[in-house]
Order: C-alpha cells, then structure tokens, then sequence
C-alpha cells in the first residue's frame, strides 16, 4: 500500500531492526484499529516486531501457527505464519520473509480471528 497524504511515517528499520509491511488493507485498517482500542500493547507489539518476529521467548502470546495455518502464501511464495497477541482478543498474523528481513502483516484485529477454534 502506497503512502498517501494524511498517513503517519513509518520509521525505517535499522541495524538489525526488521521492515514491517501491510501485505493486505485490512491488515493496515485492523492495525489502526489495534492503535486506537490499544495504543501501548500495539506500540511494543511493534517494537517486538520490528527487533524479533520469530522470538518464542513468550509462546503464550507470540508464536509460529500450526497446523494448515502454519504457512501462507504471498505473492507466490510461502513463508511461515505467526501471530502475536496484542490485547485478550487482538490478534496480529504475520509471514516472516527472512531472506529480505521483511515481516508482512496480513491480519490485524481487535478480534480473536476464529479459524482457530476447531
């Protein structure tokens, strides 16, 4: 998604810092939304992103999805699916392009998404 006049500037990633991308727009309105019900568990959310998407130092609220959720697709290429917990209901999913140090946001809630429940 192209910035356009009225977004926030993302900072750019450095040193070892990961580049954070919207892969689909409802990712980018779920995180806008996570940013106003949320705004400090959205913000080290971020932060933990951006320094560590495949950290399992806290399984409970970030790890590597299982099952047929464990991969995805994008752009032809699939990668492996995560998701962290932002808030008891929010949920951010993510693709880990290690390669390009790049995580895309594919799905972004202040919703429990609910293709887990089974």
């Amino acid at each position: 998604m192209s910035p356009k006049r009225g977004d926030d500037v993302p900072p750019p990633p450095i040193g070892n810092e990961w580049r954070l991308r919207f892969a689909t727009n409802d990712a980018a309105k779920g995180w806008g939304d996570l940013c106003t019900e949320a705004p400090g568990n959205t913000r080290r959310r971020y932060e933990a992103l951006r320094t560590g998407p495949l950290s399992t130092n806290d399984p409970d609220r970030q790890h590597r999805l299982r099952g047929r959720l464990a991969t995805a697709t994008l752009g032809g290429t699939e990668y492996p699916q995560w998701e962290y917990e932002v808030t008891a209901g929010g949920r951010v999913r993510y693709l880990v392009d290690q390669p390009r140090r790049t995580v895309h946001l594919v799905h972004a809630s202040t919703r429990h998404p609910k293709d887990t429940d089974s």
